[in-house]
Order: C-alpha cells, then sequence, then structure tokens
C-alpha cells in the first residue's frame, strides 16, 4: 500500500481542515487505517483509526468529539475531518495503513509521507 497524505495547511483556532489520504493498492479495502501527528520537537503520537470496514474508529482524547475519521472504500481514501482546531494541534500529520487495527506508531506499516497543519491563535 503507498499513501499521500494532503489537505493540510493554515488555520485560525476554532476553524476546521478535512485531511485525505489516497492509497494506492488492492489491500486498502481489507487495510486499517491511522492518523499519527508529530509537532515540533515532540514525538509522533496517535490521533485515531478506523478499522478496514469503517465500522469502528477510535479516538485520543485530545481530540474526542473535534476529529472524525472515516473512509471510502470505493475511492481508496481515508478522511479525518478536524473541528475547533487549537493551537495545540499544530503539527505533521501521518497516515498509515496495516492489516492490524491498532493505536500504536509500531502497529502500522506503510506511512504516507504527511501533511502540515498549523494553527494560529
Amino acid at each position: 500500500v503507498q499513501l499521500q497524505a494532503f489537505g493540510g495547511g493554515l488555520v485560525q483556532a476554532g476553524g476546521s481542515l478535512r485531511l485525505s489520504c489516497a492509497a494506492s493498492g488492492r489491500t486498502f479495502s481489507r487495510s486499517a487505517m491511522g492518523w499519527f501527528r508529530q509537532a515540533p520537537g515532540k514525538e509522533r503520537e496517535f490521533v485515531a483509526a478506523i478499522n478496514w470496514s469503517g465500522g469502528s474508529t477510535y479516538y485520543a482524547d485530545s481530540v474526542k468529539g473535534r476529529f472524525t475519521i472515516s473512509r471510502d472504500n470505493a475511492k481508496n481514501t481515508v478522511y479525518l475531518q478536524m473541528n475547533n482546531l487549537k493551537p495545540e494541534d499544530t503539527a505533521v500529520y501521518y497516515c498509515a495503513a496495516d492489516q492490524v487495527y491498532g493505536l500504536v506508531i509500531g502497529d502500522y506499516d506503510y506511512w504516507g509521507q504527511g501533511t502540515l497543519v498549523t494553527v494560529s491563535s
């Protein structure tokens, strides 16, 4: 699976962005997908995950209620809708894929290149 994330940008606090992650490869529809982020000077952290069918999702406490992960298997794409953005959401956001529906970096073998989200106060 090859992944390409896009949709990042500069937004004011309280605003919204939708990230997309386009996947190539026939195994996308059978893969769990995750979003992670890495802020400057910090370690990469889990944001959200979705299982292969879209029937199960999981979120980090810091984004619960503000972010929504979804997928369209017909388009080989996973999305991260981010609402009510805060300056602490500023980071490079990465999408990841694997057969395992996991919540940690080590659960994922395939990674996109990242897209930068900057939230100004």
